[in-house]
């Protein structure tokens, strides 16, 4: 796993720590895309790069999630 998918399931971890029930639906695609990481690294073969590439677009939905997350919970 690379630095960006390692820092994505250490700040999911942390974020699920601190979790307040007030954005439900957030923490609900969180634990979604999290599911779908997982399953996307345990595929076999990268499939012509389309894995790999849903595999980085994933993370990058996560990130997205929890920016929203933390947007919400300043304003």
């Amino acid at each position: 796993m690379n630095k960006i998918g390692i820092t994505l399931v250490v700040g999911v971890l942390l974020l699920a720590c601190a979790t307040r029930a007030d954005q439900p639906h957030m923490q609900s695609a969180l634990q979604s895309l999290n599911a779908a990481r997982m399953q996307l690294q345990q595929a076999t073969h990268d499939k012509g790069g389309h894995r790999a590439r849903a595999l980085q677009l994933v993370e990058q939905a996560a990130a997205e999630v929890q920016a929203g997350i933390v947007y919400d919970r300043q304003h």
